[in-house]
């Protein structure tokens, strides 16, 4: 994956997971809230990597 779909994808993992957090802290489903949490911590994941890749492009273009 390219470093802005990293970033895409893991934008939308967070908002998934927080809503699914959300929603389970609502509804008390404990189940609901922790798959939200792993969601969540996936996407910054994702977001992260998607940075580190622009930081190595950017190093590497100065090159």
């Amino acid at each position: 994956m390219g470093s802005t779909s990293d970033k895409i994808s893991g934008k939308t993992n967070e908002i998934a997971g927080k809503t699914k957090q959300a929603a389970g802290k609502a509804t008390g489903n404990r189940d609901m809230q922790a798959k939200g949490a792993v969601q969540e911590a996936k996407g910054k994941g994702q977001t992260a990597a998607g940075k580190a890749k622009d930081k190595l492009k950017g190093a590497v273009d100065r090159l």
